[in-house]
């Protein structure tokens, strides 16, 4: 089946992702110098020797290095302050994203197929911009391609260019793979090294018992984030009246009106994200969703700073 013409918001071009090279400074995914990520203790790893990396400012001890000595802090507060630092180290970052059927939707901004894409791409850029090993793997229906992480840029556009190929040939009439994300997760578990960082972009749909289990091992020999995808409409069912929606052929119509039926289609949703909640508290990692609704730099910046919340001066 030939793809459906590229429009934005619908279809993503590699052009678009390579694009989003230029958005990285705009978010802090990953430190800088001077500047810490909120994932800065899921970015340690084995010893590189690529020198130390600024750490925080603490009250001078017996012992210390002089030459560590933070002498405008110690000004400011007529205290000897030394500056701690630790060193920086590296390990593979390695990209999860969904493109399946399930993604190919959305009322917002754009589809959720889109999104996991661009996020992917954002991250991708991030990650090669800090010197880091950058790999993934795209998963669909019926398909998965794995890029083995190499700390080249050649790596990241193979990555992109199987992403963007696996979203042009995303079409409606497709038929859901229950299971996709349980075996890209088990195919995950066998090539990757211990200590890896593993980002994962899915449909928020896509968690079941079978992929949970899959999660929780994964996270016992690698650091996980999870990025569930959604849109409005999976939260929530407007009074449009009657709604068609169609599925393996199937042809189903809703009475939006029911407000009842509105009540229970919300608390599906709320179900899932409870799910997703706990397990990322269950498993110590973070979690954070994306909306189709919402531009994906302001959501990236809101979540990460409700990791560690700025203290107020």
């Amino acid at each position: 089946m030939l793809p459906l013409p590229s429009q934005y918001g619908v279809r993503t071009q590699l052009s678009e992702l390579i694009e989003m090279r230029h958005h990285v400074q705009e978010v802090q995914i990953f430190s800088r110098p001077g500047r810490r990520s909120p994932l800065i203790g899921l970015h340690h790893s084995r010893l590189r020797g690529r020198g130390m990396d600024f750490d925080q400012v603490r009250v001078y001890q017996a012992g210390d290095d002089v030459r560590t000595i933070d002498w405008r802090v110690t000004a400011r507060t007529q205290e000897p302050h030394t500056k701690l630092f630790h060193e920086e180290r590296e390990r593979p970052i390695f990209i999860m994203v969904e493109q399946s059927s399930r993604l190919f939707f959305g009322s917002g901004r754009l589809f959720k197929s889109v999104l996991a894409a661009q996020a992917a791409a954002l991250i991708g850029w991030a990650a090669l911009e800090h010197n880091d090993r950058v790999g993934g793997l795209v998963f669909g229906d019926t398909e998965h391609h794995e890029i083995k992480p190499r700390r080249s840029k050649q790596s990241l556009l193979q990555l992109l260019n199987r992403l963007v190929r696996a979203n042009q040939a995303l079409h409606p009439d497709a038929q859901p793979n229950r299971d996709a994300f349980g075996q890209a997760l088990r195919r995950a578990r066998e090539v990757l090294r211990p200590g890896s960082l593993v980002i994962i972009l899915c449909d928020e749909r896509t968690l079941t018992d079978s992929s949970e289990q899959q999660l929780a091992l994964l996270a016992r020999h690698t650091d996980l984030v999870l990025l569930p995808i959604s849109d409005p409409l999976d939260h929530a069912l407007p009074a449009a009246g009657l709604l068609n929606f169609t599925e393996r052929g199937a042809l189903l119509e809703l009475d939006t009106h029911d407000n009842e039926l509105r009540q229970a289609y919300r608390r599906l949703a709320e179900i899932r994200e409870q799910r997703w909640q706990r397990l990322a508290q269950k498993l110590g990692v973070p979690l954070l969703p994306l909306s189709t609704q919402d531009e994906l730099i302001d959501q990236l910046r809101d979540q990460l700073q409700s990791l560690h919340p700025r203290k107020q001066p």
